[in-house]
């Protein structure tokens, strides 16, 4: 599920449960509008439950994206299981966030 919140600078995201290959569809469908969001886009990862390579694809693409179009995006309140599969397929300095995990503040990985 997406939720969206504009203010007027930044474009807020919130992602939540399952990013898999059985909704992947569904959610590229729904973030693809948002690849031309002229204002900076930052998505909450804090509600994502599962996460498989369909839903990591689907984040590198959004990132790749707006980078080839000059529109920032950042990921940010990483959930356990995001930051799980970021680490296991060594994708944290792609994303090149900084990664504070929800619920344990001050504990940061990556840039």
């Amino acid at each position: 599920m997406l939720k969206l919140k504009r203010m007027k600078t930044r474009c807020h995201a919130t992602l939540e449960g399952e990013m898999t290959i059985y909704n992947a569809m569904a959610l590229k469908e729904a973030l693809l509008p948002l690849l031309d969001e002229p204002r900076e886009l930052a998505i909450k990862l804090t509600g994502v439950t599962e996460i498989d390579s369909a839903g990591v694809q689907l984040l590198m693409m959004m990132k790749r994206e707006r980078a080839a179009r000059d529109l920032p995006m950042t990921l940010s309140d990483h959930s356990r299981e995001v930051l799980d599969a970021f680490e296991l397929m060594d994708l944290v300095g792609f994303f090149n966030d900084p990664i504070v995990l929800s619920g344990e503040k001050g504990e940061r990985h990556g840039n």
